[in-house]
């Protein structure tokens, strides 16, 4: 598991749309697709693996704009934002405020097509680590404690994840070399280096 001491935030191109359901406009569309791979930096990849928010769909989430948590747009507990998961990732349904003039004008926005891309804030709970033989790094993440969703102008990768995700190449570079240290060392001695 990762060591983390700030939040994570993720970006992904998304599928929004708006629609009305009578008087009521509605922003829908995934917030994180699952097994999409996302580069973080060169070499350095990681993906969301289906199931990932199961344990996290129940608690209190926000859908802001651009990360800013004076910009809410929706809320779980106040059921003015919806979150399910299916096969293909997080789905979520922001009911918009007619009284907000940030939400309305974030709903034509993305109407228009001029804001099509979101983000997640989280903490991972669980992941898998691959480091592939060409010297790449993949994470799978199989668990999120999710915090919010919010609709982006340029979403991109947060120092603060880039920088949790280099910490934890940097470890797994350095435990690999021990590890190699060790089987010479021990290949050197004449010993047995595939027990």
């Amino acid at each position: 598991m990762a060591d983390r001491d700030m939040r994570q935030t993720r970006a992904i191109t998304a599928d929004f749309k708006t629609r009305s359901e009578g008087e009521e406009k509605i922003i829908e569309g995934y917030f994180a697709v699952f097994n999409d791979i996302y580069e973080i930096f060169h070499d350095a990849t990681e993906s969301i693996a289906p199931g990932a928010f199961t344990g996290t769909l129940a608690d209190d989430i926000r859908a802001l704009v651009n990360h800013d948590s004076t910009l809410v747009l929706g809320r779980t507990i106040a059921h003015t934002l919806e979150l399910s998961q299916d096969e293909h990732g997080l789905f979520g349904r922001i009911r918009i405020n007619p009284n907000d003039t940030d939400a309305t004008n974030l709903y034509e926005r993305v109407k228009r097509g001029d804001v099509s891309q979101c983000s997640i804030g989280f903490d991972i709970l669980s992941e898998d680590t691959e480091y592939r033989d060409d010297g790449s790094v993949h994470w799978t993440i199989r668990e999120i404690k999710l915090y919010e969703v919010t609709c982006c102008t340029f979403p991109a990768y947060e120092n603060t994840g880039i920088s949790a995700r280099k910490r934890d190449l940097e470890a797994l570079q350095a435990k690999r070399r021990e590890a190699w240290k060790a089987q010479m060392l021990t290949r050197l001695k004449g010993g047995n280096t595939n027990a």
